[in-house]
């Protein structure tokens, strides 16, 4: 998955308060946001697997335990990692607030203020070639 290193990525449902709050916020940080609706946009389990690297967390760890398909669907089940990555990709309704990736560094909002921690990363990553006459 490639990053354009001048776009924050913001993963969230657009339909919650706190994902709106997230989005406003993410305005702040970059005048590009990149917004991915999770709820319209299935991801796929390899997506996860790069996002859920990136934040350094165990996929469940995402997940709202109190709602009642994590309930019905998943509690109570042993998953692998790639089983935890499924879960993600087939209930993405689960995930208990947005994601934002910017400058190769991702955070994992539980609240909407979380996304002021990418505010002043720098770019750490390597800008590819083609890429490289945009850098500020």
């Amino acid at each position: 998955m490639q990053f354009h290193h001048n776009e924050l990525f913001l993963l969230y449902n657009p339909q919650t308060s706190p994902g709106k709050q997230t989005k406003a916020m993410a305005l702040s940080i970059c005048k590009n946001v990149n917004e991915v609706n999770v709820i319209q946009e299935k991801l796929s389990p390899m997506y996860w697997k790069e996002i859920v690297n990136m934040l350094k967390l165990e996929p469940k760890k995402l997940l709202d335990k109190s709602q009642l398909d994590y309930q019905n669907k998943v509690a109570g089940n042993k998953y692998t990692m790639n089983g935890w990555l499924e879960v993600l990709s087939h209930y993405p309704h689960l995930i208990k607030g947005p994601i934002a990736i910017y400058n190769g560094h991702a955070v994992f909002c539980q609240k909407p203020t979380d996304i002021l921690k990418l505010e002043n990363v720098k770019s750490d990553s390597k800008i590819l070639p083609h890429l490289r006459k945009y850098q500020a």
